[in-house]
């Protein structure tokens, strides 16, 4: 039975990409935000279980990938679609001239053509996970940003217009240039040739994990004091602790 443990959790993490995916296209984004970090969540301790037990497995392997492609690779896609939506208003009823913000129509659903360029996300993390499959150095570090940690950046930007409900913060979330600059970082960053430390501790002595204590610390902070805003912050101190110490990074 030990063996199946990991899968069924994997499994969990899919069903909540699911959920979250239905949720994200129907605009409940703080919902959909809770179910794609219940996700990771499952996503975490799949792999916990499955080395507790010692049964790791190919089918463990691409599971998990699939189901990060829906988790942290569609939700995230769907989620950056939607906001750029929103930024550009209703076409049908602003009358823009503009090309890129004409409708599109699907079955009399229309949409600006420039929100598309939210999938990039899906199509960037669906490119990092099949590497990731097929590379077997990454074991103690990774090569780009995961997926999950880039889908919680997507994710952060409606909780902060949700609950932080700053005006200044809202205007450049909701601003279709932004949302384009992060789509396209965010969609580079999953498959920068970059080392980036992982989060798995072999031994829990400081002086091996200073860099991770560090940066849970820190980030535990930042989210008491900044809350939601805090993520995007937390992503980029990521980066540039794993640049800094890029060194120390197991090859």
């Amino acid at each position: 039975m030990k063996k199946h443990i990991p899968n069924f959790i994997t499994l969990l993490n899919l069903l909540s990409g699911c959920i979250a995916v239905v949720l994200a296209v129907n605009n409940q984004f703080v919902t959909a935000a809770i179910f794609v970090f219940l996700g990771i969540f499952f996503d975490f301790f799949d792999g916990f279980f499955a080395r507790k037990f010692h049964v790791q497995g190919p089918l463990g392997v691409q599971l998990d990938s699939l189901a990060d492609m829906v988790t942290s690779g569609l939700v995230p896609g769907v989620v950056m679609f939607k906001l750029l939506h929103m930024s550009l208003g209703n076409p049908a009823l602003v009358g823009s001239e503009s090309l890129w913000r004409q409708s599109s129509f699907f079955d009399g659903l229309h949409y600006a053509p420039l929100a598309y360029i939210g999938f990039f996300i899906t199509l960037g993390s669906a490119y990092r996970l099949a590497k990731f499959n097929i590379d077997e150095d990454q074991q103690s570090y990774f090569k780009g940003l995961p997926t999950p940690a880039n889908a919680l950046l997507i994710l952060s930007l409606p909780l902060i217009i949700e609950f932080q409900n700053h005006d200044g913060m809202n205007a450049l979330i909701l601003n279709p240039w932004f949302l384009i600059i992060i789509t396209l970082i965010s969609t580079y960053m999953l498959n920068a040739p970059v080392k980036l430390f992982a989060l798995k501790f072999k031994t829990y002595d400081f002086k091996s994990n200073m860099t991770r204590y560090l940066f849970l610390l820190a980030t535990i902070v930042m989210l008491i004091v900044l809350q939601f805003a805090a993520i995007p912050l937390v992503i980029l101190l990521y980066v540039l602790l794993s640049l800094l110490t890029a060194k120390s990074i197991q090859a």
